[in-house]
């Protein structure tokens, strides 16, 4: 499963707005700048984000965004699903039909659709804090 630029980009936006403290708004131009975004995609992607209740917009001098909520309030699933991005990993456009001829599913469906579902929880279960934190890795599993 691929996530799309539009999802990876809305994380790496929001991850730039955390990390910049919650006591003044940021523009667009200085996140376009730093994670080297076009400040046209950022506007659609933040207008979505906007819509989805995780950012809000701060007009006149000094204006920009801010976060909605905690950093640690907002996880990662959160931030995808604000820009529209699905997570799944299927082929079958939902619904009960599969993505075989007649609407059949195919052999390997629960296996993707299982792996979607840990996907969401995965990306669920981290928080913007985390992701600036780096709380994100997890020690291997070591053989008995």
């Amino acid at each position: 499963m691929q996530l799309s630029t539009r999802g990876r980009y809305a994380v790496m936006a929001m991850a730039d707005l955390a990390g910049r403290g919650a006591d003044r708004a940021i523009t667009l131009a200085d996140i376009a700048e730093t994670q080297q975004i076009s400040r046209p995609y950022l506007e659609q992607i933040f207008a979505r984000l906007r819509r989805g209740g995780l950012v809000r917009s701060v007009r006149g001098p000094g204006g920009g965004y801010r976060l909605a909520r905690a950093a640690d309030a907002v996880s990662v699933a959160d931030v995808v699903m604000a820009v529209d991005e699905p997570l799944k990993a299927t082929r079958c456009g939902g619904g009960k039909a599969g993505c075989m001829h007649g609407g059949a599913r195919c052999l390997t469906h629960d296996l993707w659709e299982e792996t979607g579902r840990a996907i969401h929880d995965y990306l669920a279960s981290v928080s913007l804090a985390d992701v600036l934190a780096g709380r994100l890795r997890h020690e291997p599993a070591r053989a008995a």
